[in-house]
């Protein structure tokens, strides 16, 4: 009776805590997402995203800085003083006040407020890159899981096919059907399915880190994602997308902008060989004396012209000049490259669409039927297996490729499709 009694009390206090705890891990593993829900992830919790966009307010910053005028400076003198007027000392207290204002020149004013709205532009253009990056990445990671997913997929179902054939090779050797080496020949290719199938796992792992880190760590180590691959269009035209990337592109904006705020800089250097004026007005009482005095004081630039601050100027001009050619030369590369990989993937896509798949998929069914009825042998079946399988992963793996080139194309052209 006490061990009927305590029954009730363990399956409560053991097995389930133990069936909630498998629950909450299932929940975890089969949380799936969509590329909208990763992508919105990514752009609100980035930290390199949120990185970059710090470069705004130091832009803003640099902005009112450039907009600034020059302090005016007050400067004040008191004290007794005493002069001697037939052999008497006379006592009295002097006072001064005297208030100057530099005066800038307009044309190095302005050419500094351009360089400051020319380097703000810019920085906005960085993280409107920083921005197009990121969202390519995660959808490359995206294409990526999915066709790891896939893969462990398609794995999962060859070595459930192979293990229901083991067994029933193991019954026929069992029953003097078939000779040893049949069951041997079975037990070694479910070990490497099963040695694949472990390669397909750690690949996930590996994907779901990369999507994870993307994300702001907010996914953690147990989900999937859901989806489809993108759909091939009919043509891509490089020219096209070469235009496009050098017009809107916003890394080619940011090196824009980055050669505009040189030759502004250049202007403003230039123009500081014109010296500020000092503008000053004083006051000063004295003993018998009250002056109202106005001074104006203007240096000269003798010695020194500002040749290093010129050379530097014009220097980084010819540094975002040479970015500029660089950038434009890449962007026509990668932008070939991802399209002729492209083109090459939608050819792979067709052809298996066209009839590889059916022809695999009914010698695969061939090969079972004729397996069972003894026309065919073990190491045959395995053979059409493996080809079936290697069909459909190849046929993912083209759609796979055609999703990644595309979203390289997003990253390349500075166009979200």
């Amino acid at each position: 009776m006490t061990h009927l009694s305590l029954r009730p009390w363990l399956f409560s206090g053991v097995l389930l805590p133990v069936l909630l705890s498998c629950t909450v891990v299932l929940a975890q593993e089969t949380r799936s997402y969509r590329l909208d829900e990763m992508t919105d992830m990514a752009l609100k919790h980035n930290p390199a995203l949120q990185e970059a966009a710090t470069l705004i307010d130091q832009g803003r910053g640099a902005q009112a800085t450039a907009a600034a005028y020059p302090n005016p400076s007050i400067t004040g003198t008191f004290g007794p003083g005493r002069t001697r007027e037939g052999l008497r000392d006379s006592n009295f207290f002097e006072r001064g006040v005297a208030v100057s204002q530099p005066v800038e020149w307009p044309g190095m004013r302005q050419a500094r407020q351009r360089a400051a709205e020319a380097a703000l532009a810019g920085s906005q253009a960085a993280v409107d890159a920083s921005r197009l990056n990121l969202l390519a990445e995660v959808k490359i990671a995206f294409y990526q899981l999915l066709l790891a997913q896939r893969n462990e997929e398609l794995i999962m179902e060859a070595l459930a096919s192979v293990q229901e054939f083991q067994r029933g090779v193991k019954a026929r050797v069992d029953a003097g059907q078939a000779r040893p080496f049949e069951a041997l020949k079975a037990n070694v290719e479910v070990q490497k399915v099963s040695n694949d199938l472990n390669h397909a796992r750690h690949v996930l792992v590996v994907g779901r880190s990369r999507l994870n880190a993307l994300t702001g760590g907010l996914l953690g180590k147990n989900f999937n994602v859901q989806g489809n691959f993108v759909s091939p269009p009919l043509e891509l035209n490089p020219d096209g997308l070469v235009a496009s990337a050098s017009t809107q592109h916003p890394t080619v904006r940011r090196v824009r902008k980055e050669i505009e705020r040189a030759e502004h800089s250049v202007v403003q250097e230039r123009q500081s060989l014109i010296p500020f004026v000092t503008i000053s007005g004083i006051f000063q009482q004295e003993a018998a004396e009250t002056a109202y005095l106005a001074r104006l004081s203007v240096p000269i630039p003798l010695w020194y012209r500002r040749q290093g601050e010129i050379t530097g100027a014009l220097s980084a001009k010819q540094r975002a000049e040479a970015e500029h050619a660089k950038l434009q030369n890449e962007l026509v590369a990668a932008i070939t490259e991802s399209v002729e990989e492209a083109h090459a993937a939608q050819d792979r896509i067709g052809v298996f669409e066209k009839g590889l798949l059916k022809q695999a998929e009914e010698t695969l069914r061939i090969a079972r039927i004729s397996f069972q009825q003894g026309a065919a042998s073990l190491l045959e079946f395995i053979d059409a297996q493996r080809v079936h399988r290697q069909m459909l992963l190849e046929y993912t793996q083209a759609q796979a490729s055609f999703s990644v080139e595309m979203a390289r194309l997003e990253r390349w052209t500075g166009e979200l499709r």
